[in-house]
């Protein structure tokens, strides 16, 4: 959900930026997002339907200026991979955009029902939003 927002945010901004998404598990590998997350994101006027799971590796250390997890287990996770103090500069929780320092995990809507999906993607807006002014800011 965070990849949609975020791609149709930076290009509603004018800013060329590249985004991507990556789970920190192996098992969803090649598959498409929830079908709650699809028609919530269809919803809210953003399209994740063409998206498809994929691992995160060590190359996205050299691909990606920033990485944003969205639970401390993805960080711990990510932060594994990381090589150096660089790498591990990257790496923030999402929601630490929009609520500095404060370690705010983005829940898993799964099992939240059609109201989780909305809260989450309620958040991830409120987060993203920050990163743009923020890009665009310098």
């Amino acid at each position: 959900m965070a990849d949609g927002i975020l791609r149709d945010k930076f290009k509603e901004a004018g800013i060329d930026a590249e985004v991507d998404s990556a789970g920190t598990a192996n098992y969803h590998i090649g598959k498409a997002p929830d079908d709650r997350a699809v028609a919530n994101m269809a919803e809210n006027k953003h399209d994740i339907s063409m998206l498809r799971a994929r691992q995160f590796g060590v190359r996205d250390f050299d691909e990606f200026d920033e990485i944003y997890v969205m639970d401390r287990s993805n960080y711990e996770n990510v932060m594994k991979l990381a090589r150096s103090e660089a790498d591990k500069k990257k790496v923030n929780l999402f929601m630490n955009l929009s609520n500095p320092g404060e370690n705010i995990e983005v829940p898993d809507p799964y099992y939240g029902g059609d109201e989780g999906f909305q809260k989450v993607y309620e958040m991830l807006t409120e987060a993203a939003d920050v990163l743009i002014s923020k890009v665009k800011n310098g």
